[in-house]
C-alpha cells in the first residue's frame, strides 16, 4: 500500500490530538472519508472499504455522527414512493 504524507500545522494538530483516541494520522484519515461521504463524493462502500469496515457499520457510524444514509427531500421521497407503487 502507498501512501501520502500530510504536514498539519502545528496549531490544528494541537487542536485534533484530544480529539484524536488513536494516532493522529487515523484519526485525520477518518475525518476525510466521512467528509467525501457527506458530500456525496463516496459510497457508503468505498468509505468503509477505505476505513475498513463493515458497510453498514459504516452507514451506522456516519449515522451517529449526524451523517444520513438517505438524504432526500420530502418531495424527493414522495416521488420515490409513487415510483415504487407504479411498479406494483
Amino acid at each position: 500500500m502507498s501512501g501520502v504524507a500530510l504536514e498539519l500545522d502545528s496549531d490544528l494538530a494541537e487542536v485534533l490530538r484530544p480529539l484524536a483516541d488513536r494516532p493522529l494520522n487515523s484519526f485525520v484519515k477518518e475525518l476525510a472519508v466521512l467528509e467525501l461521504y457527506r458530500r456525496r463524493l463516496v459510497s457508503s462502500g468505498k468509505a468503509a472499504e477505505l476505513l475498513e469496515m463493515k458497510r453498514f457499520e459504516f452507514v451506522r457510524y456516519a449515522s451517529r455522527l449526524g451523517i444520513p444514509f438517505l438524504d432526500m427531500s420530502q418531495d424527493e421521497f414522495e416521488a420515490e414512493l409513487l415510483e415504487i407503487k407504479a411498479l406494483q
